[in-house]
């Protein structure tokens, strides 16, 4: 049930994923504290992740999940180590990764279709108009806004403000899409349809992703492997478990298997083992 972060990755009809798209090498990061010292937050982080490969980290809280998520976006930098995308190390932010917030950060005064059309003219400066307004328009159809791409955010629910989020981050064609507790602020139902609709796409439109998540369940249905990570400061990476269902999935069907539970077990014991420590 349990991955080296080292060993070679497999995609899920089996085939060895042979190109190793994002690698995280023995990555340190740390921050000076009011005494005047570091506190180390990640301590020897090492971790590949395939091109078409989607990867949820969890862990509680202050353990470093959204500084190893910022560390590959480029918004922030190792104290040491390396991040490589494709061989090259990452020391900026590019239009190759894409972040999709908890918050939705959508600029008010634009419509829908604005907000998504903002960030494809900014990437895309060598594409036509017509291209460009194409590009806004399938990725406000896949995410079945395009009835809404005249509205204000102030206009549409906190479901669909994050939707626009996804549209504008996929509209840009990222290589890797990076996604912080995305769906952690909106209520049970609509965090459910989401999550089945973020899932479809990415199985129709393969790219790599990684996901910050609190919810075991989430990261069950959605990823291929589960990054578990122990308590900060100094924080590692604890286990690795590879999720075996096929993509397509079914929730209700993998609800009703045997795998499922033990793997929920299995990373819900691995949890509770570092809530216990940190008491």
């Amino acid at each position: 049930m349990t991955k080296s972060p080292s060993v070679s990755l497999k995609n899920n009809s089996g085939f060895i994923n042979s190109e190793v798209f994002l690698e995280i090498e023995n990555i340190v990061k740390s921050y000076p504290n009011p005494e005047g010292n570091e506190l180390v937050i990640l301590d020897g982080i090492n971790l590949t992740i395939g091109e078409d490969e989607y990867i949820s980290v969890i862990g509680h809280s202050g353990c470093g999940k959204s500084t190893l998520l910022k560390l590959v976006a480029g918004l922030e930098k190792p104290t040491s180590g390396m991040v490589r995308i494709e061989g090259k190390e990452i020391r900026k932010p590019g239009s190759d990764r894409m972040m999709v917030f908890q918050q939705y950060s959508l600029l008010p005064w634009l419509t829908v279709a604005e907000n998504v059309r903002l960030a494809v003219d900014e990437v895309m400066k060598k594409t036509s108009a017509v291209e460009r307004k194409q590009l806004v328009s399938e990725h406000l159809a896949m995410v079945n806004l395009t009835a809404a791409a005249n509205k204000y955010p102030d206009e549409i629910s906190g479901g669909m403000k994050q939707r626009v989020g996804i549209a504008r981050a996929l509209a840009t064609r990222p290589k890797m899409l990076l996604m912080d507790e995305p769906f952690g602020a909106l209520d049970a139902l609509t965090r459910r349809k989401l999550q089945k609709q973020v899932l479809d796409i990415w199985e129709s439109h393969r790219q790599a992703v990684m996901m910050i998540t609190h919810d075991v369940d989430e990261a069950i249905y959605m990823s291929d492997r589960i990054v578990m990570m122990t308590n900060g400061p100094k924080a590692k990476i604890g286990e690795i478990l590879e999720v075996p269902f096929p993509h397509p999935r079914d929730r209700q069907a993998l609800r009703e298997s045997k795998e499922y539970y033990e793997l929920r077990n299995y990373a819900l014991n691995f949890l509770d083992r570092y809530f216990t420590q940190d008491e």
